[in-house]
């Protein structure tokens, strides 16, 4: 009797019913996403206010996005060492409680240490989202519908920054970009400890305390050198030594886990399980994919076809609605099809849609040269990005979710910066060789549709690797 109570709770850590806590879920992601992108809009204003430089401005949104990926892995295991519910409240109060400081900030440093201490609360949140959705639905089916959910919140969160932020610092203040944030965060903690069993998913055990310092650190100095690759160069003293550094305390990191630590933070026995493995890969890949789409078709709309910002955002719109259609249809099929077709069908959407999209010029109209090949882009960002995170979540342990959670997350995260910075050089070169020959509109197009071939050759690249899936087991 006692052990069948044990496994019940286990396989249902929730006291709420199974739609509060997928609501839960989704709406921390959605915030967690959100914040990323919001500021954006908000930024003139944060300047002319704070007095900020244009060096100093740049870390607004830099110190969210490097501690936010900097810290995911630890974030992760902590989900598995002390349970998502406690992880995904602490993170909430410290996200709410720095967006409190944030929108009251009265000197430029004190914003980036509210948007600094942003990033490490949404790096406990999101990997702690995963956990509450891998052990609170094992049902394939549930499963799948949770993480189309959970996938669509996140797209929704990325694309409504620019349009929420814009109607936000224009009808209120910059700051109510941050204060809002203090409200919603207090509901969710509340719903969290209502709809959120308050048992330990994991093992009682300590944290790998060398892995990590290795692992943050090394994340950490290598988003912060890719991303001053845009100001610098990639030959940079201020890129390479970063860089470099990053790279090598993952090395070390990596020789901790595999041979020192007796509790690993990152289990690298995880990486045999093959959707883990692959998974991941592809989510390195995707990051570029879903930087080229939202990030460089905003720019195209703005510095070529002569949008708005608020326009822009409100352009991207269609596509946005068109992830979220496709992504919840997607996670109904996933458990039939398996996670390769999925793949190979949304890659199929990238290599077209890219392929369609690098044609724009100046004289595009906005219908056919950008609205038509962003919802095709937007169909396999919906077939791919749930299919991609349920693979590379799938067949761990339970008390190892949040850190598959965790390095999922990661992947992405550190994809998308990485492929920010790739494609933005090679964006910035292309421009300036056309610059001689050409207007200054037309020289910015030829560097962005140089970036929506690079994104086709991205989804070819997703396409050949998921071969490496494992095949589909009808039931």
């Amino acid at each position: 009797m006692t052990s069948t109570s044990t496994a019940t709770q286990r396989s249902r850590p929730h006291a709420g019913p199974a739609w509060l806590v997928l609501l839960l879920a989704c709406a921390c992601q959605f915030m967690v996403i959100l914040d990323a992108s919001i500021v954006n809009v908000a930024l003139p204003s944060v300047r002319e206010d704070l007095g900020f430089t244009p060096t100093g401005l740049a870390w607004v949104v830099n110190g969210y996005l490097l501690t936010f990926a900097g810290f995911m892995l630890l974030g992760g295991r902590a989900a598995d060492l002390f349970g998502p519910r406690r992880m995904l409240v602490a993170g909430l109060f410290l996200f709410s409680a720095s967006s409190l400081a944030g929108g009251l900030a009265t000197a430029p440093e004190v914003l980036v240490a509210a948007r600094v201490a942003q990033g490490i609360g949404a790096a406990m949140m999101a990997p702690a989202t995963l956990a509450v959705i891998n052990t609170s639905f094992t049902e394939p089916n549930a499963r799948a519908k949770a993480f189309g959910a959970w996938s669509a919140a996140g797209g929704v969160g990325g694309m409504a920054g620019a349009v929420a932020g814009g109607a936000i610092t224009t009808g209120l203040s910059w700051r109510w970009v941050f204060l809002i944030n203090v409200p919603i965060g207090a509901v969710l903690i509340v719903v969290a400890m209502m709809s959120l069993a308050g048992t330990r998913t994991g093992r009682r055990e300590p944290l790998d305390l060398t892995g990590a310092v290795t692992g943050t650190a090394g994340l950490a100095a290598l988003v912060y050198g890719v991303m001053q690759s845009a100001d610098h160069g990639w030959s940079s003293g201020l890129v390479l030594g970063p860089v470099v550094a990053g790279l090598l305390l993952l090395v070390v990191f990596t020789v901790v886990e595999a041979r020192f630590a007796s509790r690993p933070m990152v289990p690298l026995r995880l990486f045999r399980i093959r959707g883990v493995a692959v998974g991941n890969g592809m989510l390195l890949l995707f990051g570029g994919i879903a930087i080229a789409m939202w990030y460089f078709t905003s720019l195209f709309l703005q510095n070529v076809l002569g949008f708005s910002a608020l326009q822009a955002g409100l352009g991207q719109t269609p596509a946005a609605v068109t992830f979220v259609v496709i992504a919840r249809w997607a996670a109904a099929l996933l458990p039939r099809t398996g996670v390769r077709p999925l793949v190979l069908a949304g890659s199929a959407c990238f290599v077209a849609g890219f392929g369609w999209l690098s044609l724009a010029h100046a004289g595009s109209g906005y219908a056919t040269g950008v609205l038509g090949p962003t919802l095709l882009i937007a169909a396999g960002i919906g077939l791919a990005f749930p299919t991609l995170m349920a693979a590379a979540t799938a067949g761990v342990p339970e008390g190892d979710v949040g850190i598959v959670g965790g390095v999922a997350n990661t992947a992405s995260q550190v994809g998308g910066s990485i492929g920010l910075a790739a494609l933005a050089t090679a964006a910035g070169t292309r421009a300036a060789s056309e610059a001689d020959g050409s207007s200054p509109v037309d020289a910015l197009a030829a560097g962005y549709d140089l970036v929506f071939l690079m994104a086709a050759g991205l989804g070819l690249a997703i396409a050949v690797v998921s071969v490496l899936l494992p095949r589909h087991r009808r039931g």
